[in-house]
């Protein structure tokens, strides 16, 4: 079916009181596993592409054009999302190229900076019909900069949502990017602070590192767009690896990426449940 949006998406979400599944594409194989996996699970899913997968690519526009390939092929909802933009320009031109949402990661810049950074992409994103995700309070595990025991003030959260007019907004409330252990602790008490006072959605980001459990009870709490990227590369390279391990001589990469693939897309259609486990399909 053609690209659905995010706002869409997040809207739906919002209506069912369940989690979005946001969750990150690396090379074609793993838009087509997600693809695959929300088919299956009946829902949507927002496919999301970093700053950091595009300098693997060298550049935004062939992988965008391969992964909204993928989307309009399936019949499930998908959107095109840009993940942790940190240069400006990036987020440009995304949204130059159809992109229905953008991040725009400014969180380690001092407050002023942030706020203004935030603002310019949130103006040229609503001239496009795009909606816009903003971070205050740095989540853990980028670059080294912060602990996984950083946490967003609500209040803070609140003024920086006001004073941006941001549609989206990551908050720091226990979770750290690129866990291989899913042994996060999450603040509910805070998501719940945050998500009493901060008129749009909220978005979880690390969420790989957090158990099942916990992330159906953050969703509950207030959460609503729950980034996944680390859970999903870790069982689309075990599938691999043990592929190649049963046939050494293996020379074919698509034996090899192919196992990679249905491991995966069992995995996003098991977390795509998980997360509308809270909502409309309990």
């Amino acid at each position: 079916m053609p690209l659905t949006t995010t706002r869409e998406l997040i809207a739906q979400a919002a209506t069912d009181g369940v989690g979005l599944a946001a969750l990150n594409v690396l090379h074609v194989e793993t838009a087509e596993a997600i693809a695959a996996g929300a088919e299956a699970a009946g829902r949507g899913a927002v496919l999301q592409i970093s700053e950091n997968c595009v300098r693997f690519h060298g550049g935004l526009a062939p992988i965008a054009a391969a992964a909204a390939a993928v989307a309009e092929a399936s019949s499930a909802p998908l959107s095109l999302h840009l993940d942790h933009a940190q240069d400006p320009a990036l987020a440009t031109e995304a949204l130059r190229l159809g992109f229905s949402s953008v991040m725009i990661d400014a969180a380690t810049l001092p407050w002023e900076e942030n706020v203004a950074l935030t603002r310019r992409v949130v103006a040229e994103g609503h001239a496009a019909g795009a909606v816009v995700e903003a971070e205050i309070g740095e989540i853990g595990g980028k670059d080294g900069a912060h602990a996984p025991g950083v946490r967003t003030d609500p209040d803070e959260a609140a003024r920086f949502a006001e004073a941006t007019g941001v549609d989206l907004l990551a908050v720091a409330v226990g979770s750290s990017h690129a866990m291989t252990e899913r042994t996060a602790a999450l603040d509910l008490d805070l998501v719940r602070a945050i998500a009493a006072v901060v008129p749009v959605p909220l978005v979880l980001h690390g969420s790989s590192g957090v158990p099942d459990d916990l992330l159906v009870r953050a969703v509950a709490a207030g959460m609503r767009k729950i980034n996944i990227s680390t859970q999903l590369n870790k069982v689309f390279t075990a599938a691999v690896r043990s592929r190649l391990d049963d046939d050494p001589a293996l020379v074919d990469s698509r034996k090899y990426l192919g196992a990679g693939r249905t491991a995966m897309a069992g995995e996003v259609e098991r977390l795509v449940r998980l997360l509308a486990s809270t909502g409309v399909d309990r």
